[in-house]
């Protein structure tokens, strides 16, 4: 057995090595140094930013609801999935997407979760449990392919981490046995709600890297990790709304995230760990912001477009409201939405489409279906997959 800061490896009867993390907080307590307390700062200061940002939008919701749809792929990607943004938004149309329906959702599901976790602690009567973890992670995995009965449950058997097809021997990182992981999970809620001066970005660091570490669930560990991240600081009141999500920094850099967590299990290294987590924050909360001024500069341009052209009046402002809440749309959404007649409804989506602010993509001569391509480039920005 040789023991680690961040905790200790213990051969099992088989012969492997499973790694057991210590409680948090860390102990020694890791070092704040210059650079750590700097990127604690800047990361403060840029999603403050982000929250102000998300005040001044017309209408936050429908932002909020796309950009939710754009962490849920970046998340679901880094798990291998294979799905587009444009694929999600024509399965929730009704129409037949390019990929695999059952890759997209999981991406649906990824949705699900995160606003079923966000409706939970904003009525302020489930805050962080065990029983939201679980909760969450059946939502999760719940109808899709490779299922199994362990939907909400914490895994009864060893699980492992390394390269498709590697066994357990061969494995890169196996984390604790079965019969340790409920009393982890509890250290790590009882560590959620314990008071103390650790600053929350840095807070929920630690605990994000810790539960990749326990690895409590067979499969989604990965997915519930990253949701914990908005949980905490929506519940902490950090984020007044969902909108920080790292999948895409985590995506981009996939090595050296899996490598820093490594490091902490291998060297007890916390401080590079946490250093590259702040990193992300203030990076992906910096790319929010400005695609939130994208999209607040996209509507000026349109309406503006709309006044010189003199398309519509009233009804083509409440369509160009109505698309950047439902970018995929049918003539039909709008005569329900709207509630206008079907032939001002079509001549308002033949006007959008000669400039172009609409684009045909179902490919039929009825029931069609028009992009707003624009405002998908804006948030789709980085799921290419």
């Amino acid at each position: 057995m040789s023991k680690h800061i961040a905790g200790k490896f213990i051969t099992q009867l088989s012969g492997y090595e499973t790694f057991i993390p210590n409680t948090l907080p860390p102990y020694p307590p890791f070092k704040y140094d210059d650079q750590l307390q700097f990127l604690l700062s800047e990361a403060d200061r840029a999603l403050a930013r982000l929250d102000g940002v998300s005040s001044v939008l017309p209408n936050p919701d429908p932002f909020i609801a796309m950009y939710t749809k754009k962490e849920a792929l970046l998340s679901s990607q880094i798990e291998g999935t294979q799905a587009s943004l444009e694929g999600v938004l024509a399965f929730e149309a009704g129409l037949k997407p390019k990929e695999d329906i059952h890759e997209i959702k999981k991406v649906i599901n990824y949705v699900k979760a995160l606003n079923y976790g966000i409706d939970r602690l904003r009525k302020n009567d489930f805050p962080m449990s065990l029983s939201l973890v679980k909760e969450i992670h059946n939502i999760l995995l719940k109808g899709t392919r490779g299922t199994s009965r362990n939907l909400g449950v914490f895994r009864r058997s060893q699980n492992w981490i390394g390269p498709p097809g590697v066994t357990i021997n061969d494995a890169i990182f196996i984390p604790p046995p079965p019969n340790q992981v409920r009393e982890l999970m509890l250290n790590l809620i009882i560590f959620m709600h314990r008071t103390d001066n650790i600053p929350p970005l840095v807070k929920i660091g630690l605990i994000h890297a810790q539960l990749e570490t326990i690895h409590p669930f067979l499969d989604g560990n990965g997915r519930i990790g990253r949701l914990l991240i908005t949980f905490y600081l929506y519940w902490k009141g950090i984020l007044t709304r969902p909108l920080l999500y790292l999948s895409y920094y985590l995506k981009k850099y996939r090595d050296k995230y899996y490598d820093y967590l490594m490091k902490i299990r291998l060297e007890g290294d916390w401080e590079n760990w946490l250093k590259f987590f702040l990193q992300g924050i203030a990076e992906i909360s910096i790319e929010a912001a400005s695609s939130a001024n994208e999209i607040i500069g996209l509507k000026d341009t349109l309406s503006n477009e709309l006044l010189r052209k003199k398309i519509g009046g009233a009804p083509a402002v409440k369509l160009l409201d109505m698309l950047f809440e439902k970018p995929l749309i049918s003539v039909s959404d709008i005569v329900m939405q709207l509630k206008i007649s079907r032939q001002t409804a079509t001549q308002l989506v033949n006007k959008f489409n000669e400039i172009n602010i609409l684009n045909e993509v179902s490919g039929k001569k009825r029931y069609r279906k028009y992009l707003f391509a624009d405002y998908i480039k804006i948030i789709a920005r980085g799921t290419e997959i």
